[in-house]
């Protein structure tokens, strides 16, 4: 390994173990004036354009719809800001980001994303080399993986990416869940992979001692747990239902899930998390315990 290998690999693990340990709390955005230490510094925004242009280009559309996998051939760049990352430990190896047209899944074969991949953190890919396709009707950027789209090696991806600035977490809105679910009846992949909050909800099985692992088992180590206001709609292979899908590994996966002992009811929840699709399922992803809220005040019940 070269020296200037070594050094992007330490300022890399002292980057990610500083953000870590911070968690949720307050800490100082490092700037960097010259560039970041990471990532490619020379892309440019020549031939820039939105997620919903690559989306419905006609070169990649149907490997984004039909779970395929194709190879982006043509110099193209877009521009996002990062909406989840693995920083709570329940999105495992890839991070979500999203423009004002739409939303993506971009998939990396590698821990600790969210050291410089923050919330709000805006950045520039150069699409050109990389895969797009669908996995369970989730648009991802990623490589070839038993004919879909899986992760893309990390020395790829260093290749492939420029930081902009410093994050901005305010520069991020969630999308009233409400507004989209039914997208799965009408059709719609547009807000796949975008950052939503689920307003006034409660969790089906919550009683005051059941966690988000006592959750149906949905996948190695991950649990789903409906919500009430959800239940399962349509009839046929028309039905969809929406779940809050949790790691075992996540930092909330032990909480338990809202309820109030005392007058024994669920407590109202305000959940934010990036909403995926697996076929006729929405999976909602909880980023951080923090994201789970009191409706009434929505602060987080844990932060």
């Amino acid at each position: 390994m070269t020296t200037m290998k070594k050094i992007h690999y330490l300022l890399l693990a002292l980057f990610c173990s500083l953000f870590t340990a911070c968690q949720d709390g307050d800490w100082d955005v490092p700037s960097f004036s010259d560039g970041a230490p990471f990532g490619n510094n020379s892309i440019t925004e020549e031939g820039l354009i939105t997620i919903a242009e690559l989306k419905a280009d006609a070169d990649y559309k149907e490997a984004f719809e039909n779970n395929g996998c194709v190879l982006v051939s043509k110099d193209i760049k877009i521009k996002a800001r990062v909406t989840g990352n693995d920083l709570g430990g329940n999105i495992y190896k890839q991070f979500a980001i999203q423009d004002e047209t739409g939303a993506l899944i971009v998939a990396v074969n590698q821990g600790g994303l969210n050291g410089y991949l923050a919330e709000g953190q805006e950045i520039l890919i150069d699409m050109k080399g990389l895969y797009v396709g669908g996995y369970g009707s989730t648009p991802e950027i990623g490589a070839p993986y038993n004919g879909s789209i899986g992760r893309m090696s990390k020395d790829i991806w260093d290749k492939h990416f420029k930081l902009l600035g410093n994050p901005d977490a305010t520069a991020i809105e969630p999308t009233d869940f409400k507004t989209i679910c039914n997208d799965i009846f009408d059709g719609k992949n547009d807000n796949v992979g975008k950052l939503v909050v689920l307003k006034g909800v409660t969790f089906t099985i919550a009683n005051g001692e059941t966690k988000f692992i006592n959750g149906i088992s949905s996948g190695s180590n991950y649990y789903s747990v409906q919500l009430d206001q959800f239940p399962n709609k349509g009839k046929g292979s028309s039905t969809y239902k929406v779940v809050v899908r949790t790691s075992s590994y996540a930092d909330f996966a032990s909480m338990i899930l809202p309820y109030d002992t005392e007058n024994k009811q669920k407590i109202s929840c305000n959940i934010y998390g990036i909403a995926t699709r697996f076929n006729n399922d929405w999976q909602i992803s909880i980023r951080k315990t923090s994201d789970i809220r009191d409706a009434a005040t929505d602060e987080p019940f844990n932060k």
